[in-house]
């Protein structure tokens, strides 16, 4: 469960909510132009352009659930369960494994029509990482300051579809999940005009009815309209902290508090939550994020780094709350 979403505002902002019920110890990678990147089926990538974003650290090497590269291309992974499916290698494609195609993408595209291009060569193979991480159905959004795309590895191949909305969450697939939209199609964030019965003298009784009927539930369906409604009607200020304050406002209409959602497997209750919240400016590489039990806004400046050089940058997670006592 989770839940990205591409903003333009004067800037680019990407971002996403990762909700799971199991912590990955994920650190902020940065990773340099020459740090080399060995494809299971595809070769080595000795140079890329730099990039930044949450990974799980294996060693030395970042598998990112989210990333951005210097050029100001993104690319998240989101759960894609019953629905995802990988195929047997292709001589005519470049076969690459799931938890390699962010790395894949954004090591050698700077925007979403070279994403495209390259992603109409590519076959997401059956791979795992290893025995102790098996493969996970996954999905993806891949956007930059000027359009955004769903990529999805199913039955029939792999699929790459212009997202217009600038959302993705989990099942159904997205051409599905878009329709769920016209269902919705009255809402507003305007005021209600009465249209039940010209007969009857009938008015709001509260503020906010325009929006009456938007999903609250934390299904992927739900999440996406919500997600998708405050998005196309997010108003904010001129200043990089007010875009950024507002880009983490849009997505705490979709997270997961602790005891709401709890996953019952072998007889065990596990909770999910929302892990970490992020928004990246893909043009300044300025990755913000915040985590469960710490709500504070903190930033890692991909460009402060030496991109030049041949080392992962990690960052462990801030987790500890910070509170701020105004009168001491």
């Amino acid at each position: 469960m989770c839940t990205a979403v591409s903003f333009l505002a004067g800037d680019h902002y990407f971002g996403r909510t990762l909700d799971l019920e199991i912590s990955y110890e994920e650190n902020i990678a940065v990773t340099p132009r020459h740090f080399p990147f060995s494809f299971r089926m595809a070769g080595r990538l000795e140079k890329h352009p730099a990039m930044i974003g949450m990974a799980h650290k294996i060693g030395d090497l970042p598998l990112y659930y989210e990333a951005t590269n210097e050029w100001g291309l993104s690319m998240a992974a989101l759960n894609f369960p019953g629905s995802a499916k990988y195929h047997k290698p292709r001589s005519d494609k470049d076969n690459i494994a799931p938890f390699e195609l962010i790395f894949w993408v954004l090591g050698k595209c700077k925007n979403c029509s070279e994403a495209k291009e390259l992603l109409g060569k590519t076959n997401v193979v059956d791979l795992t990482f290893s025995k102790e991480l098996p493969t996970t159905p996954l999905h993806w959004l891949v956007a930059d300051e000027n359009s955004s795309l769903t990529v999805e590895s199913v039955d029939s191949g792999l699929q790459v579809s212009q997202n217009p909305v600038g959302v993705l969450t989990n099942n159904p697939p997205f051409e599905e999940m878009c329709f769920f939209l016209n269902r919705h199609l009255s809402l507003s964030a305007k005021e209600p005009i009465p249209r039940f019965a010209d007969d009857l003298p009938l008015k709001a009784d509260s503020r906010g009815m325009g929006a009456l009927g938007l999903p609250g539930d934390f299904s992927s369906p739900s999440r996406f309209v919500k997600a998708a409604f405050l998005l196309h009607n997010s108003r904010c200020g001129e200043s990089e902290s007010q875009r950024v304050g507002q880009f983490f406002h849009i997505l705490s209409g979709v997270e997961l508090p602790r005891g709401c959602v709890v996953l019952t497997e072998g007889g065990e209750e596990r909770e999910m939550i929302t892990r970490y919240t992020s928004c990246c400016n893909t043009k300044k590489g300025i990755y913000y994020y915040k985590t469960y039990d710490n709500s504070q806004i903190t930033g890692v400046s991909m460009k402060k780094e030496d991109l030049d050089g041949t080392a992962v940058i990690f960052y462990p997670l801030m987790e500890e709350q910070k509170i701020l006592m105004q009168n001491g």
